[in-house]
């Protein structure tokens, strides 16, 4: 059960760091209050933000990371990693700023990505 609480965190981890890291760009200009903040209150509202990125992510790492009784490596939990906040990030890109349509080569990435877990993984 670790991996799976492991992966919900990275998950949630991953919704926070998407909205610090891209949020500002376009959702949250439509929001008067945050339109009229200068860069120094972006980066405070997106440090915010980053901090519950942190919240989750940390424990994520912990219960996921085999030495702590988790099953993934170092290797692993990064692979991993890297494959939910591109799957986020395209979710919220698509889904929820609107600012990009999915395309054919998105898919191939997508699916390189795929099997560069599953390279990580392989017992060679």
């Amino acid at each position: 059960m670790k991996g799976v609480y492991s992966l919900i965190l990275l998950t949630i981890s991953n919704l926070f760091m998407t909205f610090a890291w891209y949020g500002h760009l376009h959702l949250f200009k439509k929001m008067a209050w945050f339109a009229k903040l200068g860069l120094v209150g972006v980066i405070l509202v997106s440090w915010g933000l980053a901090l519950f990125e942190y919240v989750f992510q940390v424990p994520a790492n912990r219960l996921g990371f085999e030495e702590n009784g988790g099953p993934f490596s170092l290797f692993q939990l990064k692979v991993i990693q890297e494959v939910i906040t591109l799957t986020v990030f395209t979710l919220c890109a698509v889904f929820v700023f609107k600012t990009d349509k999915l395309g054919w080569n998105h898919i191939v990435g997508f699916v390189l990505l795929v099997a560069a877990v599953y390279v990580i993984f392989k017992k060679w």
